[in-house]
């Protein structure tokens, strides 16, 4: 295969060169289509006087695969579940219509309404869209898309004015990690959380510097740059660096309210201690979120096959919560004790509870059909029942309260393994 070409970062900046004009609509997608112009131009773009740059490569239609319903049961494809086409990007995101929601974004991004310069509609656009095929099942699609983007940290994605990045933190965030499926390039994604670190630090320096401390800032980019330093022991995780994860994560400064976060991954890592020492940490430091503690003790007790241990604590959760997702986390969880320990109709009844009473997201069904198959040879049966009263449920949800009520659950077949 050929080499991939370097991707520089922040510090590399006078090396940068402005894009060449966006292909014309019948031109041929490649890589080439969007290489760099040549270097002498730079001198050529500072004759302008706030020249407008053109980002009409990401509006080709080429671009955005369309997206069907075939991994979608049959109970759950009637049109009678579909939100009304006028309904906006906003709403169909808020009620959970995430497939709807990415076709509708497409739609926008391709309409010939929005002006090629037009950064500010067309940036966040992007990001619904990707980030909506991921929640929807298509994150194979939104990794193949993302790489129209090229390189984010290019300096044509700066404000000539500013020196401000024009793309929100959240898009590149996100393309990060899909560009690094996309080229099936794991390490890019790691280098790429390095590159946007760096940017974090030097704003972060500067902000302090300055004579009028803008604490907010301050506050922002720390949080960022905190979250990225576990973004980084997550990639090395995906691309099986167990070893370099561990001590990627020893060497990261715990910064407050990420203690569950970090533990977590300890857990994914499978080093129970690690995270049980974790909050524990957080717990002497007075600054635990006491909730969460207890998730992860009561999840470092099943990763030691402690199961019977860990009940007490999901049933403690569940007493003391008003929330109902977090009290499905904890319910689902206790089941999956209840599963592990043998007692399979305790199990079922937690499940069918939950999906009784709207909860059925992807993990309760999933583990529903488990129980299916262990409990009889009809469970095909069971599972398409199972399909058929989401169906119901969510059709009701919709003549009730419309398309805004959170009602656009869209699990796939894989979902009730079917």
């Amino acid at each position: 295969t050929a080499p991939r070409r370097s991707t520089r970062g922040p510090l590399d900046l006078d090396e940068y060169t402005p894009r060449l004009p966006s292909p014309n609509p019948g031109s041929t997608i490649s890589n080439q289509s969007y290489r760099t112009a040549p270097s002498q131009q730079v001198s050529n773009v500072s004759n302008y006087q706030n020249p407008q740059k053109d980002f009409g490569y990401l509006l080709r239609p080429e671009i955005y695969h369309p997206l069907t319903l075939l991994d979608v049961p049959p109970p759950l494809r009637v049109s009678s579940l579909q939100p009304s086409p006028d309904t906006s990007l906003e709403i169909l995101i808020q009620s959970g219509h995430f497939r709807s929601a990415a076709i509708k974004a497409a739609q926008q991004l391709t309409s010939n309404t929005i002006s090629p310069a037009d950064h500010a509609t067309i940036f966040p656009l992007i990001y619904a869209r990707l980030s909506c095929l991921t929640l929807c099942n298509a994150t194979s699609l939104a990794a193949q898309e993302v790489k129209a983007l090229e390189d984010l940290n290019s300096i044509y994605y700066l404000d000539d004015t500013t020196g401000e990045h024009l793309a929100p933190w959240e898009l590149r965030v996100l393309a990060v990690r899909l560009q690094g499926m996309g080229f099936n390039d794991a390490r890019r994604g790691v280098m790429g959380y390095y590159d946007l670190g760096r940017e974090a630090r030097l704003n972060l320096t500067a902000l302090k510097k300055d004579q009028d401390v803008n604490e907010e800032k301050i506050a922002m980019w720390e949080a960022r740059l905190d979250d990225l330093g576990l973004r980084v022991a997550s990639a090395l995780v995906e691309t099986d660096d167990l070893d370099g994860a561990s001590r990627h994560l020893k060497l990261l400064r715990c910064s407050k309210g990420l203690h569950t976060q970090r533990a977590l991954l300890w857990l994914y890592l499978g080093d129970v201690d690690a995270a049980r020492s974790c909050v524990s940490r957080s717990r002497e430091a007075k600054n635990a979120d006491a909730k969460g503690t207890n998730v992860i003790l009561a999840l470092a007790n099943m990763g030691d096959d402690e199961y019977a241990s860990a009940i007490p604590i999901w049933e403690e959760l569940i007493s003391s919560s008003t929330d109902k997702n977090q009290i499905s986390m904890y319910r689902q969880n206790l089941a999956v004790c209840l599963l592990y320990l043998g007692q399979l109709p305790q199990a079922r009844t937690h499940f069918e509870a939950l999906v009784d009473s709207g909860q059925a997201w992807k993990g309760i069904t999933f583990n529903l059909a488990t129980i299916y198959e262990l409990c009889t040879e009809r469970s095909r049966a069971l599972k398409i029942g199972l399909v058929e009263k989401i169906a119901e449920q969510k059709e009701e949800r919709m003549s009730r309260g419309g398309v805004g009520e959170y009602s656009g659950y869209e699990g796939v077949n894989g979902d009730f393994k079917l």
